[in-house]
């Protein structure tokens, strides 16, 4: 009774952070929509204002050097996201004082190195989209200079939780690039003029984004996987800017001064909404990212952060769809008149469909990212390439461009929302087990040469070791596991048949040594993979699995030398008393299961077949990691499949044959 009471208790307590998250969610986000709107209201207003005065042709000029400035964003994104994680997740201000100041530092290394290139490229960018002087790139580079740091310092602040500081912020930078645009107009300066106020604004911001910062009295801060976190925000925000702005730049090239000027105001409105999006993804993100596991278990943040977004998008593009073309005229100038019934609100209300599209597929790419490293931003990547080429191929018309990137943002949606969907449906399945059947029976902690030791012992006869068989005899079969050098030729060996198996294992898994009670393999699973899928028919739990191996109706289904493998290990369990049937590897997430068997299905199948008894013939050894989601092994899906193909490919460049050989010859 004390037992269930305490479990209540702890629903309870689970379902009220996850209720607080939300709220945080929420607040924020109102906060960051609030600068949002004023942000967008300033941007809205800065647009036109360039738009009557320079008009199609000179706004076009404008607005094509200040998407190369977004594009360039990527960098300082990527140093924002990553800066607003690490320093969300720190215990101290001290300490999220020296991790910014870290980020800091290499930012404003990136932000010079970046303007160096652009002063080198100039005529080379001038050149291709049909700018008037280079004067532009170079106010560009001097405006990229300062944008990059400034994202360390937007993202201190976002890992601090100040959305107000944030919000005031964006709101600052776009007042300023208002006014000073509106003064060097006036003044005649025209689009040379509009493009330094821009750049002194982006300098006015960076100068007061942040007052003061605690004075850190540690001088490191350990950023566990610095690398990979910074290379999937540079994979992210890279194929971000691409999808969000690559669509103005290829228009500026294909398309006339005057049709690229009016494409830049319908784009406008894909940034608007964009904007607002941002701003609920700006406070989901490190919101989740300072949160545990099981307060994110429920979903409810994403739900209320889609929500939130599918709601944004909505609004927008019914309005554009709905106001009459006379809006657009009085905004723009009769320039921007567009007559028939593909006219500019036509043409808004689409590109708002596509922006809210891909909005959505961002939510959900950045939550996965807020809490681990998430590969769909590669194939974010490879869809912004997809892109590009779509519009190569396909730009007769302002509207077809459009429609290329609806049906591509569609596909993309559907294919970042299946292992959300795959998940919630595992979780569901996972959830069936008996919330009361116990943890698994731990003997023992072992090191994981041990379990490699043993594993590579039960697999050592097969055919690809046939080399090795006689001269590593002695190394697999009594293996001394506190010589690092036999471990390291261990992990060689077994790495040679095995190496993409291991490999997509999560770092730092904890390995144990246990033992299995007959109402543990209730709570086991067969490597879904080659006779195992046929035999299981959708079912992969292994007492599943037996009973229709014992029905005898699985003849049919798959090869006779498969069965007669698993009968013949049942009656060598059944005839010898005294048999070391070796080791069975089991994964999974935590101690009271769902398993996975990692290596073993065969044996474990047979041991139940002649009795569950027969099981303590051989030893069983269980691997738990709470990111054991993340492997394809234990949770197939596309994201999964995704990162074990990627480390499949990093395994082309470490053979583990000439690691063996080298490890041999020094020895």
């Amino acid at each position: 009774m004390q037992t269930l009471e305490a479990k209540a208790v702890g629903n309870e307590v689970v379902k009220a952070e996850a209720k607080d998250l939300r709220a945080r969610v929420l607040s924020g986000s109102f906060i960051l929509l609030t600068g949002s709107g004023l942000v967008s209201a300033l941007n809205f207003a800065y647009n036109i204002a360039v738009a009557r005065f320079l008009g199609p042709t000179g706004f076009g000029h404008a607005s094509v050097v200040y998407t190369l400035l977004i594009l360039i964003s990527a960098v300082t994104l990527s140093f924002q996201i990553v800066s607003a994680k690490v320093v969300a997740k720190q215990g101290s201000p001290e300490e999220q004082s020296a991790a910014y100041r870290a980020f800091h530092r290499a930012a404003w290394v990136a932000g010079i190195v970046v303007a160096l290139l652009l002063v080198a490229s100039e005529k080379a960018i001038t050149a291709y989209l049909n700018l008037p002087n280079t004067i532009l790139v170079v106010l560009l580079a001097v405006g990229v200079a300062f944008y990059v740091p400034l994202g360390t310092r937007r993202g201190y602040l976002q890992g601090i939780c100040g959305f107000r500081r944030l919000a005031t912020n964006l709101i600052l930078e776009a007042s300023c690039r208002l006014v000073g645009s509106l003064l060097v107009m006036l003044m005649g300066f025209g689009v040379t003029g509009v493009i330094a106020a821009n750049a002194t604004a982006i300098g006015i911001a960076y100068f007061f984004a942040i007052w003061s910062v605690e004075v850190s009295i540690c001088t490191t801060v350990k950023i566990p996987n610095a690398f990979r976190e910074a290379l999937q925000a540079i994979v992210f925000f890279v194929g971000q800017v691409i999808i969000n702005n690559c669509d103005i730049v290829l228009v500026k090239h294909f398309f006339e001064a005057s049709p690229a000027g009016l494409y830049a105001a319908v784009a406008l409105v894909g940034r608007v909404i964009f904007a607002f999006s941002w701003a609920v993804i700006n406070t989901m993100f490190p919101i989740v990212a300072g949160t545990r596991s099981r307060e994110r278990k429920d979903g409810g943040v994403l739900r209320t952060s889609m929500l939130m977004v599918t709601g944004i998008c909505t609004v927008f593009a019914l309005a554009l769809g709905l106001a009459p073309a006379g809006v657009w005229r009085t905004l723009f100038g009769p320039a921007f008149l567009v007559v028939g019934k593909n006219g500019l609100p036509h043409l808004l209300a689409l590109y708002a469909v596509a922006t809210g599209l891909y909005s959505l597929c961002v939510v959900m790419i950045a939550y996965e990212m807020s809490y681990k490293i998430a590969n769909t931003g590669w194939l974010q990547l490879a869809f912004s390439g997809v892109l590009i080429g779509g519009i190569y191929r396909y730009h007769s018309s302002l509207q077809e461009v459009i429609w290329v990137q609806i049906v591509l943002m569609a596909f993309l949606l559907v294919l970042v929302a299946v292992p959300f969907i795959v998940n919630a449906l595992a979780g569901f399945k996972d959830g069936e087990f008996p919330s009361d059947s116990g943890q698994i029976h731990k003997l023992r902690r072992v090191s994981e040469e041990e379990v490699m030791s043993e594993f590579l012992k039960s697999d050592f006869n097969n055919p690809d070791f046939e080399d090795y068989r006689e001269t590593l005899s002695t190394l697999v079969n009594r293996p001394d596991l506190s010589n690092p050098i036999e471990n390291a030729k261990r992990r060689a060996l077994l790495f040679i048949r095995h190496a993409s198996l291991w490999r997509v294992l999560p770092e730092g898994t904890e390995w144990y040594e246990v033992s299995l009670r007959p109402a543990d393999f209730e709570r086991i699973r067969v490597f879904p993979r080659a006779h195992w899928r046929k035999l299981a028919k959708g079912d992969f739990a292994i007492t599943e699995v037996v009973r229709e191996i014992a029905s005898g109706r699985c003849h049919n289904v798959v090869a006779e030398e498969f069965l007669k493998k698993i009968l013949d290990i049942r009656s060598w369990l059944e005839r010898d008393e005294e048999v070391d049937a070796g080791a069975v590897l089991l994964i999974g997430i935590k101690d009271s299961g769902p398993f996975t068997v990692l290596d073993g299905n065969h044996r474990l199948a047979a041991s139940l077949l002649a009795s569950p008894e027969s099981g303590k013939k051989f030893r069983v050894y269980c691997g738990l990691s709470p990111r054991m989601g993340q492997c394809c092994w234990y949770n197939t899906n596309v994201t999964t499949l995704f990162r074990y193909a990627a480390k499949l490919l990093r395994q082309f460049v470490r053979d583990p044959v000439v690691e063996l050989e080298r490890l041999l010859q020094n020895s």
